[in-house]
């Protein structure tokens, strides 16, 4: 029986059964809506684009792309400056302040009148989302001990699919409501989903809480054993002997390994979130089928319920073997074979079936990916490796869309593309297999485990 086995069979106290139910029903609803609202607003301009605003904005599909990924480059230059905040002026009000800000930025696209104007705000708008998700998945771990983090973790990044499954039909009603206050669908759409961005950041500086000692619905005993279990995880992983320093861990081989995996998942999903809708949108000059705005958007939303129930039973079955190289390889190499042979195929049906498998590969290896820095890193070094990883992942996102709209421009087609994103999933397979057999991996910490060490410095 493995350790965490052991951990497992243990009987939770009443106090700790109470503290972790409360926990799970105040705090992840609340932070999994915040991520929702993040990554719709975040990918609204792929509703946005071929439903009226590449033609009234005069974008062509390379423009398109660099509008999509000059997001990334704002976002990259923030991040850390931006972490760095959040651990200055606590999590509750750092966070609250990014949501407030980025809605901001999100509204003004309802007016946007140029190509250099929708450049200049999609920069703008990932430095005002720069360290929400680093903030997110930091805050959650500071309230929970290393074994319920999976579990809070797993829910907290099903917000990510659900977005596109509840939002792609929401963006679509919304464009549906051309003319409404005199405004173009599409910026109807804008308006619609930048504003519960500024009332959900408001309502977040009043309703989180930074620290558990802090928190008015936890009674006595509840914060007694929650506090003592957190102290004692912080005294432990401050005297593990596995430490390697900062510049180290930055130079370390197998720490590029994983920058270089992640990279090609990153690129596919964003790859598929800025072009599926465009991709189905040109169903009708493809295969003669026609599809009103809110059809188009249950299409679009077909392959990420799915993907949620992926991530979900995937990442659970990795919580209780220990995750191995394969739940991590496995879907990079379907993901590899999937996404290319979409464009090969003869129906609307068809490519959609063959897309939500991609879909499903990606969300099942990115939560199980997560749990692989700490098996070898601890404290700052392990800081910095997720900070150079997610930040690789940035440029993946920028490339995503940049690569994408220009080699559908010189090719005219999105086969191509899509080739591309299968070498680069296929990369992450042959990358993980590799970094498998130099270490095998046996059993991982939970999905949020790398940022444990976080809070012991």
């Amino acid at each position: 029986m493995s350790r965490r086995t052991a951990m497992q069979n243990i009987s939770a106290s009443p106090a700790e059964q109470s503290a972790i139910r409360k926990i799970s029903l105040r705090l992840v609803p609340f932070v999994a809506l915040m991520f929702f609202i993040n990554f719709l607003d975040r990918t609204a301009i792929s509703f946005a684009g071929p439903n009226g605003m590449n033609q009234d904005l005069g974008l062509s599909v390379i423009q398109y792309g660099l509008a999509s990924g000059i997001f990334f480059i704002g976002y990259i230059l923030l991040e850390v400056p931006s972490n760095l905040a959040l651990h200055k002026f606590g999590a509750r009000k750092w966070l609250a302040r990014i949501m407030v800000s980025w809605g901001i930025v999100s509204l003004l696209f309802t007016w946007v009148s140029s190509i250099e104007g929708l450049y200049t705000l999609r920069f703008l708008l990932g430095i005002a989302e720069a360290g929400f998700f680093p903030g997110a998945i930091l805050f959650l771990s500071l309230w929970v001990p290393a074994r319920y983090r999976s579990k809070i973790l797993s829910l907290f990044y099903l917000a990510q699919p659900l977005t596109i499954v509840i939002g792609a039909p929401l963006a679509a009603w919304l464009i549906g409501h051309d003319g409404l206050f005199g405004l173009s669908g599409w910026r109807v759409m804008f308006l619609g989903v930048s504003l519960p961005a500024i009332v959900v950041g408001l309502i977040a500086w009043f309703y989180l809480v930074d620290h558990p000692s802090q928190a008015k619905w936890l009674n006595a005993d509840e914060k007694t054993w929650l506090v003592g279990e957190l102290d004692r995880e912080r005294v432990d992983v401050r005297r593990s002997p596995h430490h390697m320093g900062v510049r180290a861990a930055m130079l370390n081989g197998r720490v590029w390994m994983l920058c270089l995996i992640y990279f090609g998942f990153i690129y596919g999903l964003y790859a598929l979130s800025f072009f599926l809708p465009t991709i189905i949108g040109g169903f009708q000059a493809q295969f003669g089928t026609t599809f009103t705005v809110f059809e188009k958007g249950l299409i679009t939303a077909i392959p990420y319920l799915p993907a949620a129930l992926a991530l979900y039973l995937w990442s659970r079955d990795a919580t209780r073997r220990g995750c191995r190289t394969w739940h991590i390889a496995l879907p990079a190499l379907t993901g590899a074979v999937s996404i290319p042979l979409a464009m090969a195929m003869g129906s609307p049906t068809a490519t959609v079936a063959v897309v939500t498998i991609t879909a499903c590969s990606i969300f099942a290896a990115l939560p199980n990916f997560w749990t692989l820095p700490t098996q070898f890193l601890t404290g700052a070094s392990a800081a910095a490796a997720v900070a150079l990883i997610n930040t690789v992942g940035n440029v993946a996102g920028f490339s995503a869309g940049f690569i994408t709209g220009a080699l559908k421009d010189y090719t005219g087609t999105y086969a191509v593309p899509m080739m591309v994103v299968g070498a680069l999933m296929l990369m992450s397979a042959v990358l993980m297999v590799a970094l498998g057999t130099r270490r095998r991996v046996v059993d991982a910490a939970p999905l949020a485990a790398t940022q444990q060490v976080l809070q012991g410095e």
